[in-house]
């Protein structure tokens, strides 16, 4: 099992001239693990792996891993709608010292029916040197993977979880039906509470780069039994995840890194990042007059 309970799906921060800023990565990356992160997807949808060479992704998770140094499990996304190119670059991600595990997506865009998914799964597991997380997200592949075949492929010993983006009721049934051993994490940060209630490991969250503190006190919370203050963190959640989702991710999230000192950079085509006009719409529903108010250490909802 993994002991992750909140994992980042963390951005990928660029320099000016459109490089990977691994400075900004480190910065990031040591504050994620003070605020809570016990994990990490990094090529992930947050990440902008679409907009990625392969020799960007090779350095990407080698120094990542680096950077990391144990201090937490590392997911590397490696999936694509390609199925013998998705066993080569898992085969080769999944040889770098330190990636734990690969995320690999549903197919998008040809859209195979369930069967086509269990050949496509089976076919990257059985040549993959580490254990494989599927990734079901139908609003980003255009199709569903349905729970049953989740909990066909859960048998495989070499497919060790999902991050499953469908809803509360999904959840359920995956975490009553897969072995014990078996990860289910939501990647929906709305449920990072409710999975956690109905006994999936956790959240792989895009909010927690902005709101760790806040998650992390909600989990812990939870963990001693404080209901009440688990649901007063969630409620104050809410409306924040809301608002970082306004805009096509990462949008929202690099706009309050970048204002914050971590050096997020912009984002790459086709995603844009903020202009002024929708910075100040995103400050005003975050509940603060602008992004650079936003505390860098957690809001006193934390602390109190």
């Amino acid at each position: 099992m993994i002991s992750a309970d909140i994992m980042t799906a963390i951005v990928t921060p660029f320099g000016e001239d459109g490089s990977i800023n691994f400075d900004g990565l480190e910065k990031l990356t040591n504050h994620l693990l003070d605020t809570g992160s016990r994990g990490f997807v990094i090529g992930g949808t947050t990440g902008e792996t679409p907009t990625l060479s392969h020799d960007e992704k090779i350095e990407l998770y080698t120094r990542f891993a680096q950077i990391v140094n144990g201090r937490g499990t590392i997911i590397a996304g490696t999936g694509s709608n390609n199925t013998a190119e998705t066993v080569r670059l898992t085969a080769e991600v999944g040889n770098i010292p330190g990636i734990d595990y690969a995320l690999v997506v549903v197919p998008y865009y040809n859209k195979p029916n369930q069967r086509g998914m269990i050949a496509h799964f089976t076919a990257v597991a059985e040549q993959s040197p580490v254990p494989l997380i599927i990734y079901n997200i139908p609003g980003r592949t255009g199709v569903t993977m349905a729970n049953d075949t989740v909990v066909e492929l859960s048998h495989n010993a070499n497919i060790a979880g999902v991050k499953q983006c469908t809803s509360l009721e999904d959840l359920e049934y995956l975490v009553q039906n897969t072995p014990d051993d078996f990860n289910v994490y939501t990647g929906e940060d709305a449920q990072a509470l409710s999975a956690k209630a109905v006994g999936a490991n956790g959240v792989i969250s895009v909010t927690s780069h902005i709101y760790g503190r806040e998650m992390r006190k909600m989990y812990d919370a939870l963990e001693s039994g404080d209901v009440e203050t688990a649901g007063d963190m969630m409620r104050f959640l809410t409306p924040k995840v809301q608002a970082l989702f306004m805009y096509p991710s990462p949008s929202c999230v690099k706009a309050i890194l970048n204002v914050q000192g971590f050096g997020a950079g912009d984002c790459r085509l086709p995603i844009l990042s903020l202009n002024d006009e929708e910075k100040a719409t995103l400050a005003s529903k975050l509940g603060v007059s602008r992004l650079e108010d936003i505390p860098v250490d957690g809001t006193e909802m934390a602390r109190s």
